[in-house]
């Protein structure tokens, strides 16, 4: 009896010191926070985010002793101030809202790491529109995906160019920034005339609501990587290996098309409740083109809409914006 007594009581010795073992590993384990949107545009995130619901995680498995939190955003600059707030380490984002920041913390906060996706925004107008230019637009709504994200302002540099003047409330034309989904809605009821958005409403607004699409950005910077400039100082080889693995991650998506649709509309449904056909889904896919590098040349042409949009005064150095950790 007494030598049970002694085994049980080693066993539970064993145990406890198993559990309290694992328990610290836990503890120290690095947690990176990282934002992205529920677009198709945001591929890479997706997939990520999907492999951690999985207990999978790609970044995890390649990042040993991390672990990835992440958080889901409607449009930029909701995510950028969550940087500035030290809610997020990095996220997905238009190259836009990244631009502002940058140039609102005058270089202080915001550092582009990593290019993502190009292509997947266009201008949906009403089926049967006789909207043809930026002319044509004068009394109508626009709606956008958020107040300064990159399709407003998009949206707000287009219609400038071609002669209209439009402010933040109003102008010759309105541009009304609206959440995604309700933009669909709002489409249908005719509420708005025209949709400038980004995959998978675009393909949504073409197929639910027979939208027509007038202008496509096909060579556009949609998406990219940015860190806050303290995560980055403080965790410099931690941020390397993650820009490394998402160019990994964006060199499998390349290769498994179709393995890569399904986990990214697994997880749009996780995110939105909302389920998209394949066919929806491969539509889209069609629009985007994957990539892990960005330019500041093609960062240059943003803040030039930033400026023409009213979002910018004066002219800020990009210089500094895009760094390699």
């Amino acid at each position: 009896m007494r030598q049970a007594t002694k085994a049980c009581s080693m066993l539970l010795t064993a145990l406890t010191w198993l559990a309290v073992s694992v328990t610290a590993c836990r503890a120290q384990a690095t947690a990176i926070r990282v934002g992205h949107f529920p677009n198709i545009t945001h591929v890479q995130a997706l997939v990520a985010h999907h492999l951690t619901r999985q207990g999978k995680g790609w970044f995890e498995q390649r990042l040993p002793n991390v672990r990835i939190e992440w958080f889901v955003y409607n449009a930029g600059p909701s995510a950028m101030e969550a940087i500035f707030a030290n809610s997020l380490d990095l996220a997905y984002v238009g190259p836009n809202p990244a631009i502002n920041a940058y140039a609102k913390s005058r270089g202080a906060e915001i550092r582009i790491v990593a290019g993502a996706v190009n292509g997947g925004a266009a201008l949906v107008v009403q089926p049967g529109s006789q909207l043809a230019g930026p002319a044509d637009f004068r009394g109508k709504k626009i709606g956008t995906p958020q107040l300064g994200n990159t399709q407003d302002v998009a949206a707000r540099a287009w219609l400038a160019a071609g002669g209209l003047k439009v402010t933040q409330t109003g102008g010759e034309a309105y541009v009304l920034p609206t959440a995604n989904p309700d933009q669909l809605g709002l489409f249908k009821l005719r509420q708005l005339d025209a949709v400038w958005t980004v995959e998978p409403w675009v393909s949504r607004l073409e197929a639910e609501a027979q939208g027509k699409v007038l202008v496509e950005e096909t060579d556009a910077v949609t998406t990219v990587l940015v860190s806050g400039v303290k995560f980055l100082a403080a965790n410099r080889e931690l941020a390397a290996r993650f820009v490394t693995s998402h160019g990994e991650l964006t060199d499998w998506i390349k290769a498994n098309p179709a393995e890569a649709q399904r986990m990214v509309n697994e997880e749009l449904t996780a995110e939105t409740r909302s389920t998209l056909s394949p066919e929806l889904v491969a539509r889209a896919w069609k629009r985007i083109v994957l990539t892990s590098t960005v330019s500041r040349d093609a960062l240059e042409k943003f803040l030039a809409n930033a400026q023409s949009a009213g979002f910018l005064r004066g002219a800020p150095s990009l210089s500094g914006l895009i760094e390699k950790p």
